[in-house]
């Protein structure tokens, strides 16, 4: 007997996307209004089960739903991941260490660029604490769970926003990507996951000052055009002139592509059956669909793994040393996780490697170029998580700390290296484990700048291979 929990229904959002909920609101067939309610009905049915909302803004949103601003996605509502600034809401970065935290007196960048689109913020997602995980757990509260299977993990650090779009309550929602973020709970949860090139849009402001620009905030989507579309908006408020534009891609892939895949490896990965089958099943459709495959070492080896780890380390360390003077008050350092207080001790012992380890990973900007070139591929394509979506508590914050960030290592070893290197990275939910009902998700990188051929191969595999929707 299925288990998922969802939304949908019979209602105005129906099973529209962005795209077609804004269409209708411009056309005047339907109201900013009556979207705005039907989606706070979706989350106070579903919520309760999923817990992927910390504070709902529904009051100020039903107000600015009357009138909302210009743009495209004028009247379409979204949701704010819980590490940004948004004037008159509370921040609490997954942490119990902030609980109390009062509402922001600004608004971060990445905030302004997304409303300038029009959107209505219905509020803010769950993420763990400050996004040093990949699951959605808390360390005493509840859980955010998958809607597919609700004894499983959603993901994280996204994991409220994940959540969130495959369960139905809105078709687009707010996510951040410092080590695979977005495209995680996008893989957990069945959805689209973009991770943009480096500088690509504006950022949250706890993104400001990193030693290496890993993290990037972005959004998660039910399709790939709502993906496509945001950007194409997003470059209208801000556009980077260090990076070609993508513009709006409207239209599926029309030509052959050299594709790189690698195969399992016990030094750095394992995949488990489901997963290993779903990516052979991945490959054969690209073959299917004419383009070049081809084997390719997979450019990550130990010392990159240990240098992300210790960078990791360092960020653990800034929050748990420095945190009383750059977070929102109340800050209690006390109240910090395992997680937290284990990498922050493994990085006082480890600090004088730091700045090697930076100057390591700023170069794989250029080492991964050189790879693409040497390889001669355009795409280099793997799985977005070694093995299924583990069940609730796996990733358990209360546990020991080394314990779980070697759980944390195992499972995500694929995604950071887009993060460290800067280059467009998308998870799509092209696998699908029926055991467990569970969505497997598959990661396309490409060279920096280049979001528009990775939106036109998803376009086409969209089109060859319909990902299957929850409700």
């Amino acid at each position: 007997m299925s288990i998922r929990t969802h939304s949908f229904t019979d209602d105005i959002l129906g099973h529209h996307d962005a795209i077609e909920l804004a269409n209708l609101i411009q056309t005047k067939q339907i109201t900013s209004e009556e979207v705005v309610n039907a989606t706070i009905a979706r989350a106070q049915k579903v919520n309760p089960t999923i817990n992927a909302i910390v504070f709902e803004n529904y009051v100020q949103a039903l107000k600015n739903a009357v009138q909302p601003s210009n743009g495209f996605f004028s009247g379409i509502p979204i949701y704010f991941k819980d590490l940004t600034f948004v004037e008159g809401i509370p921040t609490h970065f997954g942490t119990p260490a902030l609980d109390g935290a009062t509402p922001q007196k600004v608004t971060d960048p990445i905030a302004k660029q997304i409303l300038s689109m029009g959107f209505v913020n219905l509020g803010t997602s769950t993420m763990p604490e400050f996004g040093f995980t990949c699951s959605t757990e808390f360390p005493t509260a509840d859980p955010t769970r998958n809607p597919w299977n609700p004894n499983h993990s959603a993901g994280g650090s996204s994991g409220g926003a994940g959540a969130l779009v495959a369960a139905g309550v809105l078709p687009m929602a707010h996510a951040a990507d410092g080590g695979g973020s977005t495209r995680i709970p996008a893989a957990c949860c069945g959805v689209v996951g973009l991770k943009p090139s480096r500088g690509r849009i504006l950022a949250s402001s706890c993104f400001d000052k990193q030693l290496v620009e890993i993290a990037i905030d972005g959004v998660i989507t039910r399709s790939v055009r709502d993906t496509a579309y945001f950007y194409a908006e997003a470059e209208k408020y801000y556009q980077n002139k260090k990076l070609a534009p993508i513009g709006l891609v409207t239209k599926p892939l029309n030509r052959k592509l050299n594709i790189g895949y690698i195969e399992p490896s016990s030094e750095v990965y394992q995949m488990d059956e489901a997963t290993h089958q779903a990516y052979q099943e991945t490959l054969k459709l690209l073959e299917d669909l004419g383009h070049e495959l081809k084997p390719v070492k997979y450019p990550v080896d130990l010392q990159m793994v240990a240098d992300f780890q210790l960078l990791w380390s360092f960020s653990t360390w800034v929050v748990k040393k420095m945190g009383k003077f750059t977070l929102p008050k109340p800050y209690n350092p006390k109240k910090l996780s395992n997680l937290t207080k284990a990498l922050a001790s493994d990085f006082r012992k480890g600090s004088l490697k730091l700045p090697m380890a930076v100057q390591r990973l700023r170069k794989s900007y250029f080492t991964y170029q050189e790879f693409l070139k040497k390889e001669n591929i355009e795409i280099l394509a793997t799985p977005t998580v070694t093995k299924l979506t583990p069940e609730i508590g796996h990733f358990a914050m209360n546990m020991d700390g080394h314990e779980l960030f070697s759980r944390i290592k195992e499972w995500t070893c694929f995604t950071p290296y887009a993060n460290a290197n800067g280059c467009p990275s998308i998870s799509l939910p092209l696998g699908h484990d029926a055991i467990n009902d569970l969505p497997i998700g598959m990661t396309f990188n490409s060279n920096h700048g280049t979001e528009n051929l990775l939106l036109t191969l998803s376009y086409q595999l969209e089109e060859a291979k319909p990902w299957k929707i929850i409700g």
